[in-house]
């Protein structure tokens, strides 16, 4: 079969067999496209029976010459991989070239981490005089203090309160179930915005959610991020900080502290140890970024 014929082959077979979203149809097609274009014209290849394994790595090559972050290439290479698939089962090909191929080692960032003394001068600096004020603040703090993810923050409802035993009952990715703590400072905190400032923004719309805008609807992740951003610029902070900045400095900080790895992964939800241990991570580069002003570290002659 052709290259060309292929391509049209497998649209079908996203679409029908696989019935993949349309999001991972569109970027499997241009990834296949972009595929099929460089065995054509720098590989010269007419069937998907002449394609080798090195061809797939030599295309592999080509995107990493573009400067592409691993994880982009590691996505491009799954749509080949499907490509390949769809090959061998409707019988194209004898032999699945791609399955040979190991997908690229992604490189790991370190999430951006506010130190504890940020984390003071954010908070401290948000003007407690107004409603929105106390409720930013709030909502700050206790995305920080219990490690919430932004959705679990803005979702809160008033039956996953138990602020009397400190605790918060939350359903995280996947419908799991956690309890979490919550500091005596948010505990208070929560108190105060539900008698002070709650009632202000009440307008008769949800009497679930905990926290609401000037309209009297739930906040959204969108509103979260633009009231921390704008926080976070008042404040000094330039470092490129999102909602998931408080989770990541709330694991990094107990961490810090001496906290548990398998305790710090309950309380994040996490189902894999493996997602916890990036906070190991920071902690070693915050060391070694401590050790390089150390009065006798070693210095390059």
């Amino acid at each position: 079969m052709n290259l060309k014929d292929a391509l049209v082959e497998f649209r079908y077979y996203l679409r029908g067999d696989k019935n993949v979203s349309k999001a991972t149809f569109v970027a499997y097609e241009k990834d296949i496209e972009d595929y099929l274009e460089f065995l054509a014209k720098y590989r010269e290849r007419k069937d998907v029976r002449d394609i080798s394994a090195n061809d797939i790595r030599k295309h592999l090559e080509s995107l990493k010459r573009k400067n592409l972050e691993s994880s982009s290439v590691a996505r491009k290479l799954t749509a080949i991989k499907s490509f390949h698939t769809f090959l061998m089962i409707e019988k194209y090909t004898d032999y699945n070239y791609a399955s040979v191929i190991d997908s690229p080692k992604k490189q790991k960032k370190l999430p951006v981490v506010l130190s504890e003394k940020e984390i003071d001068i954010l908070l401290n600096s948000i003007d407690q005089k107004t409603e929105e004020g106390i409720r930013n603040k709030t909502m700050i703090l206790l995305a920080y203090s219990s490690g919430l993810r932004v959705t679990e923050l803005c979702t809160l409802k008033f039956s996953n309160l138990r602020l009397e035993q400190r605790l918060l009952n939350i359903t995280g990715k996947g419908k799991k179930m956690r309890i979490v703590p919550v500091s005596i400072e948010a505990a208070l905190a929560v108190d105060n915005y539900l008698k002070n400032a709650r009632p202000f923004f009440d307008k008769g719309k949800d009497k679930e959610s905990v926290f609401l805008t000037r309209e009297g609807t739930t906040i959204n992740r969108v509103t979260f991020y633009e009231i921390l951003k704008e926080a976070c610029e008042k404040c000094g902070i330039r470092k490129k900080v999102s909602p998931h900045t408080l989770r990541h400095s709330f694991a990094t900080h107990l961490l810090n502290k001496g906290l548990d790895l398998r305790m710090i992964q309950e309380l994040l939800g996490h189902s894999d140890i493996s997602t916890t241990e990036i906070y190991t991570s920071i902690g070693q580069e915050q060391l070694r970024k401590t050790l390089a002003h150390h009065p006798r570290a070693r210095k390059d002659k």
